[in-house]
């Protein structure tokens, strides 16, 4: 009873909380102002599990936070923003056909794809307002080979279908997400950030819609969980872009979207960030978050 009655606490926390413009890219929003990604959670009720959470996040050994992204060009997630005359191709999905939007997408062969092993690629129609990604992609010639891929209308708050993955782990989408530098520039991200754990639980929180482990210890963290910088954390000794990363954290939090290092957060690629400045965030503990409560687990079955 007491969990239900914080969670009717959270969601009516969604209906007060007010909300910041929403980020944007080109002429369309990345998703409404009243999205998840977009939604205030700093008044959200802690989770009772948040302790138990936040410690199996840190079991691993990586017990700070971590820039997953920095001004090494091949560091980060990176995008490329298309418009309306932009081709589409064809796209072959080798293994989660079933649970991907089919083709053809709007993705030009020079669309930079992601170092290392996740080879996302990411192309953002910021005329149409739509959000395309592929997860461990490859030009072929005439189209890409990717393993998964997702279209997301960035006007609309639907999520995917239950039990599917997306080009991320969890079944988000993972550009709005992302640190990204412009975001910097003018001072402040109104978002929440996407973020890794080593080992997740067989559940799932909305709006992510897929888990990505057979563990059903329910005290490692779901896809979809969402954690928030404590408020008492002093943020005020921090500067410049790690100041602004943390100000977000406090108001906006971040999501377990993926398996990987554990409280990697992700950026977009590119050369102008100032990895001494980031380095900032690696001074910030994991037991500066608590996990808050923002809809009901999805348990596998």
């Amino acid at each position: 009873m007491r969990l239900l009655v914080l969670f009717m606490i959270a969601v009516c926390a969604v209906g007060v909380s007010a909300q910041a413009e929403s980020p944007v890219i080109g002429d369309c929003p990345v998703f409404p102002p009243d999205n998840p990604w977009n939604t205030d959670i700093s008044d959200y009720p802690v989770d009772p599990n948040s302790d138990a959470y936040i410690a199996s996040i840190s079991a691993d050994g990586d017990e700070y936070l971590h820039a997953d992204f920095g001004a090494d060009p091949t560091y980060g997630i990176p995008y490329i923003v298309v418009d309306g005359a932009q081709p589409h191709v064809e796209i072959n999905f080798t293994d989660y056909g079933d649970e991907s939007d089919p083709g053809p997408y709007p993705i030009p062969a020079e669309a930079p794809v992601e170092a290392g092993g996740d080879q996302h690629v990411i192309a953002v129609d910021a005329e149409g307002c739509a959000l395309y990604e592929l997860y461990n992609a490859e030009w072929n010639g005439d189209g890409w080979d990717a393993a998964s891929g997702a279209v997301w209308n960035l006007l609309s708050n639907e999520l995917r279908p239950e039990g599917w993955t997306s080009a991320d782990a969890a079944g988000l989408p993972i550009f709005p997400g992302l640190v990204r530098y412009d975001e910097i520039e003018a001072g402040a991200i109104n978002h929440a950030l996407r973020f890794t754990v080593s080992e997740s639980q067989r559940a799932y929180i909305h709006p992510a819609t897929h888990y990505a482990s057979d563990n059903a210890d329910s005290d490692l963290p779901p896809m979809g969980l969402r954690l928030r910088l404590r408020a008492d954390f002093d943020v005020t000794e921090f500067t410049g872009m790690s100041r602004v990363i943390l100000e977000a954290l406090q108001t906006y939090g971040m999501i377990v979207a993926d398996n990987g290092t554990s409280w990697f957060i992700s950026g977009a690629t590119d050369p102008r960030w100032d990895d001494e400045d980031l380095n900032q965030l690696k001074t910030v503990p994991g037991d500066a978050f608590e996990a808050v409560i923002t809809a009901e687990i999805v348990r596998g079955d």
